[in-house]
């Protein structure tokens, strides 16, 4: 990034006016790497010296001192609905500023979106039917799938619309609510790090919570397979001391800081999912028994953990702006069709089939893992479930590295150059051992993972893309006819947060449950 300084005088800058015998004052501000003059043909001087500059922040990269509340502006605001550059704002195009070295096309991008979002989730799928219900299930979560959708719509809509209106070329999730903050009601600008602050620690939280997950699901499974060989031995290695031996040479492997040296552990973790994945649908299809057997709708008290499992499993809003931005063509991320449609569309009918046919399958008996029900002593599923076991073990570093990125680019300012080396490798380190602190003390699959689902995904997957969409609508296009967008957005906080709050509760009686007995 660049440090600019625009001189402002007492007069108006927009039109290039300035007003004799006032004092200059300096505004720092941070300007983009792109080309403003692309497409747009040379400017004369004085548009191109009045023309306002805005942040493009990166992830967590504000000190403290700079927070809400500073006299320091983040960005030098423009009013909506008037002055010179309107015009600019109609022909700005942020896609023709893009500069990314390698941009993906449309099935590369929905490829990208299928790995983001099939993950170890779809294993807990047939836990959720069991929660809610055979045909509830079904109903509900094509529902909340749909709905999940929805809000990243939201999400990209607001910042292709952020975009435009501030000559930004591309936003992460964090820049998004941050500007539409900034651009929102007065009463929202002071708060506008306070969300980016938010939305980062959400998706810290999420993503060590999962690191978590993946280390109860690996030591559960591994304890199933070693404990049927070892049944007639006096030894007995709990799933506690699994997790501890699983996270030693995790440490390790987190040492390493460059992503590319991780690709060919993703490839085998993909390679050994896929495959573990259809062999275990083919276990479900054995044996089905008829759907009178089982649950049509379950308790309405076991729902919030449906919720929460579902949400887990099919919210991929962590990663969507990351795709959108590396689009060759941004356009066709959202729409009717569209990438994520498709894409999104393919997730949700997949967790479905396995959810559905899952429960179908072993009813009552579901585990937290469809992986865990496969019958120990067949070879195969054996196979399976240490197949299973050693992707997520591989996935656990790539998942890693994003909380690890976020964290570092918020503390490293504080720390002397001298320092920084051995206190990343010392972060890293924590990072791993708290992951495992977390996964010894809670050490049940079902629970964790709607815990994890209802408190952050909830948040990220619907609230916060809401009150984005207030913000940016807030003036300029307005709400319309009868406030509908508010309404609606009203109605998505209001399910995010009953979710939140249900799904949280109960999760953490499902724990209380375990720990009394």
């Amino acid at each position: 990034m660049t440090v600019a300084t625009i001189t402002q005088r007492n007069g108006s800058v927009g039109n290039g006016a300035t007003t004799n015998g006032s004092m200059d004052h300096k505004i720092p501000t941070v300007t983009a790497g792109y080309d403003n003059e692309k497409h747009n043909g040379s400017r004369s001087n004085n548009a191109s010296v009045n023309q306002t500059k805005f942040i493009r922040p990166e992830m967590a990269d504000v000190p403290v001192q700079q927070a809400a509340g500073s006299t320091l502006p983040l960005v030098i605001s423009k009013k909506k609905g008037g002055g010179a550059d309107d015009s600019d704002d109609v022909n700005y195009n942020p896609f023709e500023h893009r500069k990314v070295e390698h941009p993906t096309s449309d099935l590369e991008t929905f490829v990208h979106l299928l790995k983001g979002s099939l993950g170890s989730g779809i294993l807990a799928m047939p836990m959720a039917f069991l929660n809610a219900g055979l045909w509830f299930g079904l109903v509900a979560t094509f529902l909340v799938g749909t709905l999940c959708t929805y809000c990243v719509h939201i999400l990209v809509k607001c910042a292709h619309i952020l975009c435009r209106r501030r000559k930004i070329p591309m936003m992460g999730f964090a820049d998004v609510a941050e500007q539409a903050f900034l651009d929102g009601p007065v009463g929202l600008q002071r708060w506008s790090r306070f969300i980016r602050f938010v939305v980062n620690t959400f998706l810290v939280i999420d993503l060590i919570g999962c690191c978590c997950i993946y280390l109860v699901f690996v030591g559960t499974n591994v304890k199933q397979v070693v404990d049927f060989y070892m049944e007639d031995s006096e030894t007995d290695i709990g799933i506690r001391l699994w997790i501890v031996i699983i996270t030693v040479p995790l440490i390790f492997m987190c040492l390493v800081r460059n992503l590319k040296f991780l690709t060919p552990f993703s490839m085998v973790a993909n390679l050994l999912m896929f495959v573990g994945i259809i062999i275990t649908c083919t276990y479900l299809f054995s044996d089905t028994p008829a759907t009178t057997e089982r649950v049509g709708v379950a308790d309405v008290a076991q729902w919030p953990l449906f919720f929460g499992t579902v949400i887990f499993a099919l919210e991929g809003i962590g990663v969507v702006m990351s795709l959108e931005n590396d689009m060759r063509n941004p356009t066709h991320f959202i729409g009717c069709p569209s990438v994520l449609n498709l894409g999104m569309g393919v997730v949700i009918t997949l967790y479905t089939f396995v959810g559905f046919f899952g429960y179908l399958k072993y009813g009552s008996e579901t585990a937290g893992s469809i992986t865990l029900n496969l019958p120990v002593e067949d070879k195969l599923a054996q196979s399976v479930k240490l197949m299973i076991a050693i992707a997520i073990f591989f996935t656990f570093t790539l998942q890693f590295y994003v909380p690890m990125s976020i964290i570092w680019k918020g503390i490293q300012h504080k720390i002397a150059p001298e320092k920084q080396n051995w206190s990343e490798y010392a972060l890293r380190v924590g990072l791993v051992v708290l992951c495992g602190a977390i996964a010894v003390a809670l050490p049940n699959l079902g629970p964790f993972i709607s815990l994890i689902g209802a408190v952050c995904l909830s948040t990220l997957g619907m609230i916060v893309p809401s009150i984005i969409e207030l913000a940016v609508y807030h003036e300029d296009p307005g709400y319309g006819r009868f406030n509908w967008r508010l309404w609606k957005n009203v109605f998505l906080i209001c399910f995010g947060i009953i979710g939140f709050v249900t799904g949280t509760y109960v999760s953490i009686l499902e724990f209380h449950a375990e720990f009394s007995h």
